[in-house]
């Protein structure tokens, strides 16, 4: 058999496949590459994977021609608010072809949005049960939301029109109402979102005792710019931020996994600003309520105490006198008890005085010489012991009725 050239094998291989393969396809898979060259071609890579190790299982170049992709990117990107780029998994209508030079390949003729939405979804689907399961997609909403949300960190770009329609709905509020309001930048488009935002409220979260809402807000933009704000990490961090989150990323689709798991979730920049707004309307209105019922409160409390006051005045004058005469009767009895149990005290004090006078008496040195007893004396006092006295000592001894004076001889 004589040997085939190369290109002469390619070019078998080309009719072949063309033979084979004539009709147009369509196959489920992800894009694993995205390249749009300058003139407006795009280059793609199909891959799918085993859904249970995730190794690849098949792989296969695709390209989608200009005048086809200008009209294929819009469509699929407006019905799915999610970018054409990789990482997503596409239903695409394709033709099989085989070129001498570049082999084998997947030119793409549509794409169904609808698989796309429907993988989107699934995902989205994923993340609030994986929540829900560990018991956070709620926690976040069921945060209160304090009755004067002043104090705003706002997370969001900084040149963003967004940003500035909020400000200047908060500063011009018409009653006057004060918003401090502090922008933590992020990037708030493209594959750096989750990042950025999850960067902007560690910051956030490190000075939260500055604070009382955080608003999420993005305004503008292309609708697929949107598939940042569908992933578990900015979800998880939501729902488990201790602040009450607001969200105003400014689309109509269907929410955001961040905004399903935000505390309140609103459309634009501007309706959070009145969102907030509304806030402190709420809280204006129930001080003024309160302020009405402390009146009237107030108002009937000093009626009643008028008119408590004015029946005391009346009444005065007679308790007075019924005071002043149970007084006067108290003053006479305890005068008499007073002078009675003085009487008594006197009465008792001088029978006591009397009996220790009798004793004194009793006790007396007189009494006891009038008795037969003597006393001896030496210069003047009594001697008491015998041992004390010398021999001539003069001695002085007296009676009842006289004395008489001794020199002590022997001992």
């Amino acid at each position: 058999m004589e040997p085939l050239s190369l290109y002469a094998l390619n070019s078998l291989i080309r009719r072949s496949l063309e033979k084979c393969f004539p009709a147009e396809y369509w196959i489920q898979a992800e894009l694993s590459e995205v390249h749009v060259n300058a003139n407006g071609h795009c280059y793609l890579e199909f891959v799918q994977k085993d859904p249970h190790s995730n190794a690849l299982m098949a792989k296969a170049r695709g390209v989608v021609w200009s005048n086809v992709f200008k009209l294929l990117r819009p469509y699929f990107e407006e019905t799915t608010g999610q970018p054409f780029a990789a990482g997503i998994k596409v239903l695409v209508q394709v033709t099989v072809s085989f070129h001498e030079l570049y082999g084998y390949s997947l030119t793409v003729q549509d794409i169904d949005p609808t698989y796309t939405l429907g993988d989107m979804a699934r995902r989205r689907k994923e993340i609030l049960a994986r929540l829900e399961s560990e018991g956070v997609l709620t926690l976040n909403k069921e945060l209160e939301m304090p009755v004067l949300p002043c104090r705003v960190a706002v997370i969001s770009s900084a040149t963003a029109a967004g940003y500035g329609d909020f400000c200047h709905q908060l500063e011009h509020n018409p009653q006057g109402y004060y918003f401090q309001i502090e922008l933590f930048t992020a990037v708030m488009q493209g594959e750096q979102v989750e990042a950025s935002i999850l960067a902007a409220l560690d910051r956030i979260n490190a000075r939260a005792d500055d604070f009382d809402v955080v608003v999420i807000i993005r305004g503008g933009g292309a609708t697929s710019d949107l598939s940042g704000f569908d992933t578990y990490l900015l979800a998880a961090a939501c729902a488990q931020f201790p602040l009450p989150l607001i969200t105003g990323i400014g689309h109509e689709r269907d929410d955001t996994v961040l905004d399903l798991v935000a505390h309140t979730r609103v459309k634009t920049p501007t309706a959070a600003a009145e969102y907030l707004i509304a806030c402190m309307d709420r809280a204006a209105g129930q001080l003024e309520r309160l302020t009405v019922r402390l009146r009237d409160v107030v108002t009937t409390r000093l009626s009643n105490e008028r008119r408590t006051l004015a029946a005391y005045t009346r009444r005065i004058p007679s308790v007075a006198m019924r005071y002043l005469s149970e007084a006067q009767l108290s003053l006479l009895t305890l005068r008499k008890d007073m002078m009675q149990a003085a009487s008594s005290l006197l009465f008792r004090h001088h029978h006591r005085l009397d009996l220790w006078q009798q004793r004194l008496a009793d006790a007396s040195p007189e009494k006891q010489l009038a008795r037969g007893y003597s006393i001896t004396l030496k210069d003047g006092r009594a001697v008491t012991d015998a041992s004390r006295l010398h021999e001539g000592d003069e001695l002085v001894t007296r009676f009842y009725r006289g004395k008489t004076v001794s020199v002590v001889g022997k001992k």
